[in-house]
């Protein structure tokens, strides 16, 4: 598995735990990106393997740093300017690509421009394949696979913290442009915030929660049947987050992942139905890395549903996915199903 696979923006802090997990397990990615002193000093870890800079304002240099392998994965944020210039390479070289964007607009101009573009190129695009955006994805797909129509999914999102990294404080100083709620069965600009009390797993437990438009929306309503989507999250992350004093995430762990404990709770009902499943663990960042390893594993043995821009929950069996993550990295529940009264 030597060389199959690049990682932009190797040396940030979603990038590390990606690398790390990779190279773990027996693969070689290609290290690249703009910065070269920050390449020389995470190569000094992985001696091993290749660097390769690479600068999203010069489209030959990113078209070297990827000719030779399969798949890039692009960690590097904000997604509003990177993601363009990458998939304009790899859809000039040939090469699948996958980011981490959790930013809604950056997702939806992928799908809105490239699609018909990767279709005919038998490229698969993937962007928002982590924590927002795909778990959500795959979680919803899980639920509702034998349902051909929805009527609504909605998202709860509970963090004990969220100490933010620079480049989510970057992204948010860059993602200024109007997000969008989804309801009869179509994007629309959000209006206002609504809020409700969502009562989590321990520990996490009852939470004040807040609509928040993340790429969630964008993701699951690009395949599944749904008149309502709503995604929400835990008031307490907020406000770490819009706190400029809150420092960025420590490591405390053998995995490097911070003390952060995360659950995301997916309900889905159609008619007199309604179904739930959760997915728990550590670190928001972290749990990023064996998403996309997964999903890197697959497209290279083949375990692929779609071509073009797709999801994770459209482009793989979402539930054998699901059921294929480690539990010290995730734990994925049974799913509860309901009748309303």
């Amino acid at each position: 598995m030597e060389n199959k696979i690049v990682i932009y923006g190797a040396y940030g802090h979603t990038g590390k735990f990606l690398v790390a997990q990779l190279y773990q397990q027996g693969f070689k990615p290609v290290l690249s990106g703009r910065d070269a002193d920050k390449l020389n000093a995470l190569s000094k870890d992985y001696p091993d393997l290749i660097t390769k800079v690479a600068d999203i304002n010069q489209p030959e240099s990113l078209d070297k740093a990827f000719a030779d392998v399969e798949i890039i994965v692009n960690c590097a944020g904000p997604f509003l300017d990177t993601a363009e210039p990458i998939i304009q390479s790899a859809l000039r070289l040939g090469k699948h690509y996958l980011d981490v964007s959790a930013e809604q607009k950056a997702v939806l101009d992928i799908f809105e421009q490239f699609s018909e573009q990767a279709k005919t190129a038998n490229v698969t695009i993937i962007p928002a394949a982590a924590f927002y955006g795909g778990l959500g994805d795959l979680l919803s797909t899980t639920l509702t696979k034998d349902w051909d129509q929805v009527d609504e999914i909605s998202s709860y999102i509970g963090l004990d913290s969220w100490h933010p990294t620079k480049g989510t404080r970057l992204t948010g100083e860059r993602n200024h442009y109007q997000r969008f709620m989804y309801a009869n069965n179509s994007l629309q600009p959000v209006l206002e915030v609504k809020s409700k009390v969502w009562d989590f797993p321990e520990p996490i437990a009852t939470q004040e929660v807040v609509t928040v438009p993340l790429s969630e929306i964008i993701t699951i309503s690009r395949h599944i049947n749904v008149n309502t989507i709503n995604t929400y999250l835990s008031q307490n992350s907020l406000t770490d987050i819009r706190n400029d004093k809150t420092p960025e995430p420590k490591a405390a762990d053998e995995k490097n992942r911070s003390n952060q404990i995360f659950c995301m709770e997916v309900v889905a009902t159609k008619g007199n139905k309604s179904r739930s499943i959760t997915a728990q663990g550590i670190d928001i960042y972290a749990v990023t890395a064996p998403l996309i390893v997964e999903a890197l594993k697959r497209i290279l043995t083949g375990k692929i549903q779609k071509q073009g821009v797709t999801t994770l929950g459209e482009a793989f069996d979402a539930t054998d996915f699901l059921s294929a993550l480690d539990a010290d990295d995730i734990v994925i529940s049974e799913i509860k199903e309901t009748e309303i009264n």
